[in-house]
């Protein structure tokens, strides 16, 4: 990757910052604040947090409005987690591709493929394959039949796209990822042996997407299973035929989703978090690691569980589960004293007593 540099004050126009200090620094990189060098930028995220900026070594500092007297250049923004993702961003960008096809790779007839695609040793691309400007494909990847990937794509190792899938632009795809098989559908009959049902419909992924490694997504039994802009999946997902994510959704690692779901825009999904199919979540709905989702969900809903209900009556049910063998040592109590009082009132203790006096 080519050595990059901007002026400090570039960078604060990027994101919206004030310097204070030399506008006039280069920097060359960004780095965290044990790592950076006396080249970088860096970035502090708490304002309470400031006295550390002492033993860091940075050139410059992206740090919240409210800090000040850093005693080194800084650029001072909303965000500073924010401002260092977009300036990281900027540097990390790679220059154009020369563009170009390995002698190794296998091209499939009436393909289009730009001069400035690059296609690595041992890919295959099937016939009418469409690709965008600047797409890269890395080695191993297999793409079918009558795909279409948008301009700036990048399909990382061993990637597979089953055919007609279809790709917007600057989607990133990461190694071991499927787009496009069969969804897990099966009509039985009467003697109980399963009968496959085709799935001839699509898998469409809109533009900004990324997709993280070993994440599977299956196509539509009929018609599209849709992944909207701007969403972000993480390894190991599962996403089932006909289900439709929502624009800006974070589906963190093992979130299985079964099929015909609809997820709204900017849903956060935890990890290992199961999704029946068919329900409904609310834009801006967010659901806590490890729950399971049995019904719909409202906008703005958090929730927790199994099944997953609101988050705040979780947190408060999962906190007297500790307290059970306690509160039933208590409980027994109380019935030998009520039992007490009972015969020395002359009345005859409960029925439920009488049956098992120690079971609560």
């Amino acid at each position: 990757m080519e050595r990059k540099e901007k002026k400090l004050a570039e960078l604060a126009a990027m994101v919206d910052g004030e310097v204070e200090g030399d506008p006039e620094i280069r920097i060359t990189g960004v780095a965290d604040l044990k790592g950076a060098g006396p080249e970088d930028i860096t970035f502090l995220v708490r304002a309470d947090r400031a006295e550390v900026l002492q033993q860091c070594r940075a050139a410059a500092v992206l740090v919240p409005r409210a800090v000040s007297g850093a005693g080194r250049p800084v650029i001072r923004v909303g965000d500073p987690n924010l401002a260092a993702a977009v300036i990281h961003n900027w540097f990390m960008q790679p220059g154009p591709a020369p563009g170009s096809i390995h002698p190794r790779a296998c091209i499939g007839e009436g393909c289009r493929i730009p001069a400035s695609a690059t296609i690595g040793p041992l890919a295959v691309v099937g016939d009418r394959v469409v690709l965008g400007e600047r797409v890269r494909v890395g080695p191993g990847v297999v793409i079918g039949n009558d795909v279409t990937l948008g301009d700036d794509c990048c399909l990382f190792a061993n990637v597979t796209i089953y055919e007609r899938c279809r790709l917007g632009d600057r989607v990133i795809v990461h190694s071991g990822t499927v787009v496009g098989s069969d969804g897990f559908g099966y009509a039985t009959d009467p003697r109980g042996c399963h009968v496959k049902r085709p799935h001839v419909g699509v898998v469409e992924i809109e533009d900004d997407v990324e997709i993280g490694a070993n994440v599977t997504i299956d196509r539509a039994t009929f018609g599209r299973t849709l992944v909207r802009r701007g969403t972000k999946i993480d390894n190991l997902v599962q996403i089932g035929h006909n289900v439709e994510v929502g624009e800006n959704n974070l589906l963190v690692a093992q979130v299985g989703i079964a099929g015909s779901a609809v997820l709204g825009r900017n849903v956060v999904v935890g990890g290992q978090v199961g999704i029946k199919g068919h329900v409904h979540l609310g834009d801006f709905a967010m659901i806590a690691a490890k729950s399971g989702v049995h019904g719909n969900l409202k906008a703005k809903a958090v929730v927790s569980g199994v099944p997953a209900i609101d988050h705040q009556e979780w947190l408060k049910a999962s906190a007297l589960f500790a307290r059970l063998p306690r509160l039933q040592k208590e409980l027994r109590t109380l019935r030998r004293r009520v039992e007490d009082l009972a015969r020395e009132a002359g009345v005859a203790a409960p029925a439920e007593n009488r049956d098992n006096p120690e079971k609560p």
